[in-house]
């Protein structure tokens, strides 16, 4: 961490001299984002190109220190931003950040985790590009039932088993992440945070159905590519000497699963999910955001309450129910969701000024188009939280003052626009490995098995190159019109 002393010190004795002399008792929150400057997500993009670069250079230190790295950039961020802004408001912005998503959001991946992990799919398994697309087939089909997250921990071990006799698997994982881990989400709100917030503020459940054309399209030509460069790689496997029988011993094992009674515990994680959208719709207790007040305004929903009871419960049911030896045959660890943690708490708190910047003025950006909002949302989901970045756009496209289409609580958005925005939300945040959470937890299981992932940028360099192009593809028959 000493090396970083000098530099972090520079940026904060920079920030501290820029920042605008604007206190904490001169507006309301809202009112931020008007005087907040655009360079005060320099520790956003300081975090990213950490994650982005460190882990090249030098691998073990950051091991070891990426929470120091996440809260050496999130100091850089509050503390200019409290000299500037007053404590009470640099507070006010930390726990909306840290209570009201963060927590929800990790108690989400941690319950989705564990639960996952104790479910072992047993038997022979051989890797072969046909079996390889069905493996990813059915994560793709579950992904919108149990969401990105719980299909991609339930579906990631077994691909990896499928192909451990394999040298040249990378291609294999990095298809999972676009499929399962995001693209596979856009059908229902349970897929995908972003869809589920749209769900709350007024979008009909069985809307997303209309992303189907979008989804089929987008499965055909990753399916196709996918298959082509598998089959291409299996050959070359074939052609060294190895096949499917050098890992399998004995007589072929029926294909059978273990430890199933945790889909009792997966439908409890929905459920809770799902809780946390109804409740306030139904009963008045939960209604007009009732809850804990924590300071300033800020109030714990009971709902969001309700819903991590219920995904802590799931969890540790999990735990105590779950034969040990069924998370051994998974190489169960805490290691891929406490790496998740640690890089995501400097995220969620580095992007702060971000979202505020992007709230504020992204009415003002001009975005008229379905094209547009598509590639704006896409773009900003790729490397901001896909929620908010959902959330933000489709409040923009309610102040267009379309007439017919969907009413949502921020107005009526036609329905062109707003699958634009979805599609966008959902689809691109497998364009990096912060695009969505399980994307992290997807590359950080592999590496765990010895599989040798790509860099950030070399992650990028894969999504550039297959999914931009299809991305166009849909932006040209979807929403060039």
């Amino acid at each position: 961490m000493k090396h970083l002393v000098r530099p972090l010190s520079c940026t904060l004795a920079f920030f501290l001299f820029m920042m605008p002399a604007v206190f904490a008792n001169e507006g309301a929150h809202a009112a931020i984002g008007t005087t907040l400057p655009t360079w005060s997500i320099i520790p956003f993009v300081g975090m990213l190109l950490s994650i982005a670069i460190i882990p090249l250079i030098k691998p073990q230190w950051w091991e070891k220190n990426m929470l120091h790295t996440a809260i050496g950039w999130s100091l850089l961020f509050v503390v200019p931003f409290a000299a500037a802004y007053g404590v009470n408001e640099a507070v006010f912005r930390l726990l909306e950040s840290v209570l009201l998503d963060y927590i929800p959001f990790i108690v989400l991946l941690f319950a989705l985790f564990v639960v996952a992990g104790g479910i072992a799919v047993k038997g022979t398994l051989a890797g072969t590009p046909k079996i390889n697309a069905l493996l990813l087939l059915i994560g793709t089909v579950l992904a919108s039932w149990i969401g990105t997250t719980g299909a991609a921990m339930l579906m990631i071990r077994p691909v990896i088993k499928a192909n451990s006799w394999r040298q040249r698997k990378v291609h294999v994982i990095v298809f999972f992440i676009f499929l399962v881990a995001n693209i596979g989400g856009c059908l229902t709100p349970l897929g995908d945070p972003p869809l589920f917030m749209g769900f709350q503020r007024g979008v009909p459940f069985t809307w997303t159905f209309h992303l189907l054309p979008i989804l089929i399209l987008n499965l055909i030509i990753l399916f196709i590519v996918f298959f082509a460069i598998d089959h291409h790689l299996y050959k070359k496997e074939l052609a060294a000497g190895r096949s499917p029988q050098d890992t399998q011993q004995g007589d072929k094992e029926p294909i059978h699963v273990e430890g199933i009674h945790n889909l009792i515990f997966i439908a409890l994680i929905v459920l809770g999910v799902v809780a946390n959208g109804v409740l306030p719709k139904e009963f008045a207790f939960f209604a007009d955001g009732a809850g804990i007040p924590v300071f300033d305004g800020i109030v714990f929903p009971y709902a969001t309450l309700v819903e991590i009871i219920l995904l802590l419960v799931a969890a540790y049911l999990s735990l105590k129910t779950t034969k040990q030896s069924i998370r051994a045959i998974n190489e169960f660890s805490y290691a891929p969701i406490a790496e998740v943690a640690k890089l995501f708490i400097g995220i969620f708190i580095t992007m702060i000024p971000a979202l505020i910047i992007l709230k504020t003025h992204g009415a003002e950006l001009g975005l008229s188009q379905p094209w547009e909002m598509f590639w704006a949302t896409g773009a900003l989901s790729s490397f901001l939280d896909n929620t908010p970045t959902y959330l933000v756009f489709l409040q923009t496209a309610g102040a267009l003052g379309a007439t017919q289409g969907i009413a949502t609580s921020v107005g009526t958005v036609s329905q062109i626009m707003l699958e634009a925005i979805s599609a966008g939300a959902v689809f691109m945040g497998a364009n990096t490995y912060i695009g969505n959470a399980p994307n992290f937890m997807v590359k950080s299981i592999a590496e765990e098995n010895k599989i040798k992932m790509p860099s950030f940028f070399g992650y990028m360099g894969w999504s550039c190159s297959i999914l931009i192009p299809t991305f166009i593809i849909d932006m040209i028959i979807f929403f060039l019109w």
